[in-house]
């Protein structure tokens, strides 16, 4: 997949500190976020709030409250969501896999890799959030993330592929 010009003029602008045009859309599959400024977890949030059978969620670092809000309120209205951490998640401070759990979310742990650096959400197998954009008030408020929102059911269906082989060798959150 290419990119069209105006994201990678995007995607320079960010990374020499120059502001970015708002919201980049590449057409009507993939829409471009970057942070801080284009409000990633306002458009993640939005994408949660409209799933209506399943949410799949690969995250290196989740202390994001609105994020996990999402996810409990999707849980709420019969929406089967299911999430894999990485295992630095059980012995942070601050994380949302306690709450996960506590809502009735299923939630795994990775292990297997010394690293789950994922940071992926399938919606309804059709949607692909993904990027540099860790689940986290920092990445939304201080670093400089990327979010895409991917509107492609073959890439879907990648992800969520390998989303089921990491939750195939990852241990349930106690």
């Amino acid at each position: 997949m290419t990119l069209k010009p105006l994201i990678l003029f995007s995607a320079i602008l960010a990374l020499c500190g120059q502001a970015a045009p708002p919201q980049v859309e590449v057409n009507n599959t993939i829409q471009v976020y970057f942070s801080p400024g284009d409000s990633p977890t306002a458009e993640i949030i939005k994408t949660l709030d409209s799933a209506k059978k399943t949410i799949h969620v690969q995250a290196f670092s989740f202390t994001s409250a609105p994020i996990a809000a999402a996810l409990k309120n999707a849980h709420d209205r019969g929406v089967a969501v299911k999430v894999i951490l990485d295992k630095s998640q059980q012995s942070e401070r601050y994380t949302s896999a306690t709450f996960l759990k506590r809502a009735g979310i299923h939630v795994w742990i990775d292990r297997k890799h010394a690293i789950q650096h994922n940071k992926v959400m399938i919606v309804d197998s059709t949607i692909v959030i993904t990027g540099s954009f860790n689940f986290t008030k920092s990445a939304e408020e201080r670093n400089a993330e990327n979010l895409l929102v991917i509107n492609d059911s073959l890439i879907a269906k990648k992800y969520l592929g390998n989303w089921e082989r990491c939750q195939y060798h990852s241990e349930e959150y106690l």
